[in-house]
């Protein structure tokens, strides 16, 4: 594995180590904690398959394109793979892991398999990447879904961007309090994320 592979295998290793050494009501606390932004996922996930699910697949998928699907390109934070992690059940992420391991194709994301994207819940960078191409096909003539994508990305800044404590921070420190590190922290490894948290806490 290369060094972007070690990284992932590496932050869901620990994060289902500790996920299966907590009881059932430490469980249900991050669930509960998480729960809003799920929701808020489960609303994107609808709109993008409404608006954007023809359009990819012939674009991207189909052709076997898939740009944005780029190899060791995907920015996964540590969050993210909590978020999916206790949205997965262990079949789920031992599948996640020979993705990892072993990528169906060495030239795309090692996430992307042949049925599609491994994840259940994907890293939010990737949910939230529209090409031009796309937004244009799907928002052309269509002012009332072009105003709700754009509400959709103010409303994941409330989950992901540190200029008020979030979710994406909040599950990170839980992990770095049980001893836990890694790369993907970037609420807390980050060098501009981290400013922000600290411009916000002065």
């Amino acid at each position: 594995m290369n060094e972007y592979q070690t990284e992932q295998n590496q932050a869901l290793t620990m994060i289902r180590r500790h996920l299966e050494a907590m009881d059932k009501v430490r469980i249900k606390a991050l669930k509960d904690e998480i729960a809003a932004y799920v929701v808020f996922r489960e609303q994107v996930a609808e709109f993008l398959n409404q608006h954007f699910a023809a359009v990819c697949t012939e674009k991207c998928y189909q052709s076997r394109l898939s740009a944005c699907c780029s190899r060791d390109g995907i920015i996964t934070f540590f969050a993210d793979m909590v978020i999916n992690a206790l949205n997965s059940t262990r079949d789920d992420l031992d599948r996640l892991e020979q993705a990892i391991k072993n990528p169906a194709d060495p030239a795309k994301c090692i996430y992307l398999s042949q049925n599609g994207c491994a994840w259940n819940i994907k890293p939010a960078v990737c949910e939230f990447f529209l090409c031009d191409e796309a937004e244009q096909k799907a928002f052309g003539h269509n002012a009332g879904a072009r105003h709700q994508w754009d509400a959709f990305k103010d409303r994941k800044k409330t989950f992901t961007w540190p200029d008020q404590p979030v979710i994406f921070e909040t599950l990170e420190r839980h992990f770095i309090d049980l001893g836990c590190d890694s790369p993907l922290m970037y609420m807390h490894k980050s060098p501009g994320l981290v400013r922000i948290r600290h411009q916000r806490d002065k």
